[in-house]
This record gives C-alpha cells, sequence and structure tokens, in this order.
C-alpha cells in the first residue's frame, strides 16, 4: 500500500485557536478520502506559533534553527500541503508569510497545497484568491480548486438554501485535494518506473552491441 505524507501548516496564535481546528478538519477530510482510495495516510500538523523566535532569528541571521530546519523539510518533502492562515489586515498573517519566505522558491513545485483562513467575519474571505492563491502560484505548487475561509459565525452553522455551511466547504475541499495529491503521486511513480524501464538494457541488447558489423 503507497503511503502518502500530508502536512498542515497552522498559523493560528492562540490555543486553542480555529485556525488548527479548520487545519485538522481539512487534514480528516482528506485523509478520509485518501482512504476510500486504499492509501495509507501519514499526516501531521506543524504550529508556527511554536517556531516564531526560530523564524524570526533565521530572517535576521540565515541560519535555521534545527527544529525549523526540520518543519521546512517536512514541507517540502511532503506529497500535499495544508495552509491554513488566520486574517491581519485583509491579508494572511505575518507569521505565515515568514515562515514561506523560507521556503525555496522552487521546492514546492507541482506540490499540491489546499489552502485555508480563519477571520472574524466573512468579509474577509476574499482573503484566499487575492493573497493566498498568488502566493502559491509563485511558489509553483498544484493549488486545490475549493479553498475553505471560516467565519466566527460558520462554526456550528449548517448554511442555508444560498450558501454551503462549513462542514460541506470542508469536505468538498478535501476530497478535491486528496484527488489532486492521489493524482501527483500516480503520476511520479509513472514517471519513476518509466525512468528505470528506461535505465535497463537486456542482457541479449548488450551482447548485440558488443558484436562487431
Amino acid at each position: 500500500m503507497r503511503t502518502l505524507k500530508l502536512v498542515a501548516v497552522s498559523a493560528g496564535l492562540s490555543n486553542p485557536s480555529s485556525t488548527r481546528l479548520l487545519a485538522d478538519r481539512l487534514v480528516q477530510a482528506a485523509r478520509y478520502r485518501l482512504a476510500e482510495q486504499e492509501y495509507a495516510v501519514e499526516a501531521e500538523v506543524i504550529e508556527l506559533r511554536d517556531l516564531a523566535l526560530d523564524i524570526a532569528k533565521n530572517l535576521v541571521t540565515g541560519f535555521p534553527s534545527e527544529a525549523l530546519r526540520e518543519a521546512l523539510d517536512k514541507v517540502t518533502g511532503a506529497d500535499g500541503v495544508i495552509t491554513v492562515t488566520p486574517v491581519f489586515t485583509a491579508s494572511y498573517s505575518g507569521l505565515f508569510k515568514s515562515f514561506f519566505d523560507l521556503v525555496d522558491p522552487a521546492a514546492l513545485t507541482g506540490t499540491p497545497v489546499l489552502l485555508g483562513a480563519t477571520g472574524g467575519t466573512a468579509r474577509h474571505s476574499l482573503v484566499l484568491d487575492h493573497a493566498l492563491r498568488p502566493l502559491f502560484a509563485y511558489l509553483r505548487a498544484r493549488v486545490a480548486p475549493t479553498a475553505v475561509y471560516a467565519a466566527s459565525e460558520d462554526w456550528g452553522s449548517g448554511g442555508d438554501e444560498y450558501t454551503e455551511g462549513l462542514p460541506h466547504r470542508i469536505t468538498r475541499a478535501g476530497e478535491e485535494f486528496a484527488e489532486l495529491v492521489a493524482a501527483t503521486a500516480e503520476a511520479a511513480d509513472r514517471r519513476s518506473g518509466a525512468a528505470d524501464a528506461d535505465e535497463f538494457v537486456p542482457f541479449e541488447k548488450q551482447l548485440a552491441d558488443l558484436r562487431l558489423d
């Protein structure tokens, strides 16, 4: 059974936080969908709050701590990344941006990414499209179609005839992200298999190449 690695990055500042809660729900939705496709999943949530000082020191000195280097390696080595940030001044948080400023610009190329954000009011929901999508487009990640914004009033709400509730949006986003992760992993496996096949030269062919005309 193929094991896929999912890493969620939560930039919530409080404990507990709605940002971490949304990250956990998105991981759960993606994990459930991948399990239906018979994938084993290893999932981990990185709390940037715990790395705040390390991130600040790295920005000043250029040298990451062991804990920060480990977190960066987990993100860049994952089969899929879930990112969730609280909204500050109509954009992602400074802590969130500072962490991804430390990611090599090519390290997330082709990696499936699911976007999420939390805020006090629904009027900030466009942060997903005017701030987060451009950031990960620059990093050349494969961003899942559905992103999830959770305002304070969304928690515990099932929505209405005009608006989908938060649980439904989480499920849809998680399933789309899971499909993207699975498709990307399968494509990588096919490329790897093709490369191995190209490198293999049958013994008969090797003998034929040695024969003189």
